[in-house]
């Protein structure tokens, strides 16, 4: 028998990330929860799933962090996303909407935002972009217009990044307040 294929799923449909500052500026024309959690999503650079499903107890105000924890991650790791002023924004205005855990929920107290919220939501502002594409929008920015090392790029997305002790190593010193990852806008 021949060797199994690997099946690829393909790129996801990226901004170029000179054009999302832009995007975001219409973006933030729009009051519904779905466009605050899309901006949340971007400025995280985090995936749909850990952005709609998020719960209030994974965020800490006091620390200006969002730490998702290993069960609900891609890697099957913690990860830590230092929070921005705009990101504290965001989930200032989405504070007196809350009716249950989750931070971006719908109308109903014990559900969060649906997945396809996102897609629904480029789709009537006229993009051609998926909600993931933001993450490759994202890497490339950090690797084209920055100085930042490729691995501080990989570990925002939450990717592998050598092996298991480099990369515990490399978690403390780039979530380190030394380095400014909390000055991202």
């Amino acid at each position: 028998m021949s060797k199994r294929r690997k099946l690829q799923k393909g790129h996801h449909t990226a901004l170029p990330f000179e054009e999302v500052p832009a995007f975001i500026a219409e973006l933030r024309k729009r009051s519904a929860v779905s466009a605050l959690a899309l901006e949340f999503a971007i400025l995280t650079a985090g995936r749909v799933s850990e952005v709609v499903e998020c719960p209030w107890s994974e965020i800490d105000r006091a620390k200006k962090v969002w730490t998702i924890p290993a069960s609900r991650m891609k890697a099957k790791r913690d990860h830590i996303v230092p929070l921005t002023p705009r990101m504290l924004e965001i989930l200032d205005a989405v504070g007196p909407l809350r009716r249950g855990v989750y931070v971006f929920p719908t109308f109903r107290a014990d559900k969060h935002l649906s997945d396809m919220a996102f897609s629904a939501l480029l789709k009537r502002m006229g993009v051609k972009a998926t909600t993931h594409g933001f993450r490759s929008s994202f890497r490339d920015w950090a690797g084209d217009a920055t100085e930042f090392p490729r691995e501080v790029a990989e570990l925002a997305l939450a990717h592998s990044v050598g092996d298991a002790t480099e990369a515990v190593k490399r978690r403390r010193r780039f979530t380190s307040p030394r380095i400014g990852l909390n000055t991202f806008k």
